[in-house]
């Protein structure tokens, strides 16, 4: 997993509420179990018209957010069903940063799981945020997790909340499995110790 240090670009506005996970990624796209390939579908229905086409109306279709890697989003986003493909979708597309007033608690454990920082901040911040995100190119946000601050254009400065065991995966890049693999020596150990003690096993 990619390491999540700092993170600075323009932000783009959704000022959406309950965005749920089939929005996100439908279902149709639910085939795989590969975590690559799934950014083309995000958003989907509304990235896309019914001939296949872009929708140009769609804020991550505009040429001022094009390549944003900071989704600026409404209240309980990621509710629906517990789909990893979601996040998957999300990181494939380039987005590794989602601010909100809140998130549907699966859909936030999975983000962390896969190299998202899903930051939850106060109603006023996030209209700050959102006002910031709409002036587009003219207008950069800049995302720290070791400072555990949010800097817009303007010089405005807020402090957001993380679990610090957390924090300490996304700033090493700490997966399930990258975790499980700083234990490789005690694991070989104790399967050695198995095998001398149990070698019928």
């Amino acid at each position: 997993m990619e390491p999540f240090k700092k993170l600075e670009g323009v932000a783009a506005p959704l000022p959406m509420i309950n965005v749920d996970t089939d929005m996100i990624i439908p279902k149709q796209f639910l085939k795989t179990i590969k975590r690559t390939g799934l950014g083309s579908a995000l958003f989907h229905e509304m990235r896309t018209r019914e001939d296949g086409s872009e929708n140009p109306d769609f804020v991550l279709n505009k040429p001022a957010y094009k390549g944003a890697q900071i989704l600026v989003a409404g209240a309980n986003f990621g509710c629906g069903s517990s789909r990893e493909h979601a996040p998957w979708a999300l990181l494939d597309f380039g987005i590794r940063c989602v601010i909100s007033t809140s998130f549907a608690d699966i859909f936030y454990n999975n983000c962390f799981k896969n190299g998202i920082l899903p930051i939850v901040v106060s109603q006023e911040t996030l209209d700050k945020l959102m006002d910031d995100a709409e002036r587009g190119a003219n207008a950069r946000i800049s995302v720290d997790l070791e400072a555990q601050e949010i800097r817009g254009p303007d010089g405005g400065c807020v402090k957001f909340e993380v679990d610090p065991f957390r924090k300490q995966c996304l700033l090493n890049g700490w997966d399930d499995i990258g975790l499980t693999l700083r234990k490789e020596d005690k694991i070989s150990d104790f399967e050695a110790k198995r095998q001398r003690e149990m070698p019928w096993a």
